[in-house]
């Protein structure tokens, strides 16, 4: 895989983990400012997330992803 690639997977990972905090954080909050954290953390994560997606599918076309997505 190359390298481009590779990054792009840690990415998605990361926002992953993001939506998954922002998830669990807003289960636990105990104050609107919390709340309003993980909207921002939430809404972030699925802003990148598409801009990700948008990436490995360019690199597909490109025949540059080397495993399945």
């Amino acid at each position: 895989m190359k390298a481009c690639d590779s990054n792009i997977k840690e990415t998605l990972a990361l926002v992953k983990q993001m939506i998954e905090l922002a998830e669990k954080g807003d289960l636990e909050r105990e104050d609107n400012g919390c709340g309003i954290l993980y909207g921002i953390l939430r809404d972030a994560a699925y802003k990148i997330k598409q801009v990700a997606e948008m990436e490995r599918e360019a690199h597909i076309k490109k025949g540059w992803w080397d495993e399945p997505h």
